[in-house]
C-alpha cells in the first residue's frame, strides 16, 4: 500500500483510455485543421477571381474605385474595394461550443463526437483608411464566421445582411460556390454599411496624443451590423 501523499501507478486500462482519448481528439483536430486550411485557400482563390471580375466591370478611367486583393500571411488576407476593407482571418486553433450553441444540439452533431469540434474563419469589415493611416482606435466589425468540421461541412453565422444558408450542417458541404456566396454577401454587407460622421459635440476638442497618433477628430465610424441571433438549426 502506498504511503499517504505518494504517487500511485495508474491501472493500465486507465492509461489506455487516456491515450485513446488523446489520440482520437488529436487525429480529429488535425483533420479539421486541414479542412479549414483548404476552405481558407478556397476563399483566397475566390477572392482573387472576384477582384479580377469586378475590375473588368469598372470603367477604365474610374481610378477612384480601388479593387485589390492582398495576402498578409498564411492566416490572413484582405479585399479592398474603394473605402471598405474586408479582413479574412483563419484561427490556428480548433474550438468547440456550449451544448446549446449554434449547431451543437442538432442530431447531426450529436451523432459523432468529432463533429463537436470546428475550425473557424472570421470576416471583419474595416474602413480602408483605418489601416492605411494606422488609426489604431478605429473599430472593425465582424461580418461573418465560418465554422468547418471534420466532414468538410460548414456552419455560417453572421450579420443579417449575409445570405445565410439553412444552417443544418448535414446539408452544408463546403464548395467553391458556397465560399463565393459568403464573400459576395460579405462585400454587399460592407458596401451597405454606411459611414456616419460624429456629432459636433464629440469633436470639439482633441488631445495631443490623438493628433500625434493621426486620430483625426473629423473621421466617421461605421453604423455597425445587426446579427441574426435566431438561426434555424
Amino acid at each position: 500500500m502506498a504511503e499517504a501523499g505518494s504517487p500511485t501507478e495508474a491501472p493500465a486500462d486507465r492509461l489506455d483510455q487516456i491515450y485513446d482519448g488523446l489520440k482520437q481528439k488529436s487525429t480529429a483536430k488535425q483533420a479539421i485543421y486541414r479542412n479549414t486550411l483548404a476552405a481558407f485557400d478556397c476563399l483566397r482563390a475566390v477572392s482573387q477571381e472576384l477582384v479580377v471580375e469586378l475590375a473588368s466591370k469598372r470603367p477604365p478611367l474610374d481610378a477612384s474605385v480601388v479593387l485589390e486583393y492582398r495576402s498578409i500571411n498564411d492566416m490572413e488576407f484582405h479585399i479592398r474595394f474603394s473605402g471598405d476593407l474586408l479582413v479574412f482571418v483563419m484561427h490556428s486553433n480548433i474550438v468547440t461550443f456550449p451544448d446549446d450553441y449554434g449547431p451543437m444540439p442538432s442530431a447531426y452533431v450529436q451523432a459523432d463526437f468529432r463533429r463537436r469540434f470546428f475550425g473557424h474563419i472570421m470576416a471583419y469589415n474595416f474602413m480602408a483608411d483605418s489601416i492605411k493611416y494606422q488609426r489604431l482606435n478605429d473599430p472593425g466589425y465582424l461580418v461573418g464566421r465560418l465554422l468547418v468540421n471534420i466532414n468538410n461541412h460548414y456552419f455560417l453565422e453572421g450579420v443579417q445582411q449575409l445570405e445565410l444558408p439553412n444552417n443544418d450542417m448535414s446539408d452544408n458541404v463546403l464548395t467553391t460556390a458556397a465560399m463565393r456566396l459568403f464573400i459576395e454577401s460579405a462585400m454587399i454587407a460592407a458596401v451597405n454599411n454606411d459611414l456616419i460622421a460624429p456629432p459636433l459635440t464629440e469633436i470639439q476638442k482633441i488631445n495631443v496624443k490623438q493628433k500625434l497618433e493621426n486620430q483625426q477628430v473629423s473621421r466617421g465610424s461605421k453604423v455597425g451590423f445587426s446579427f441574426s441571433h435566431e438561426q434555424v438549426i
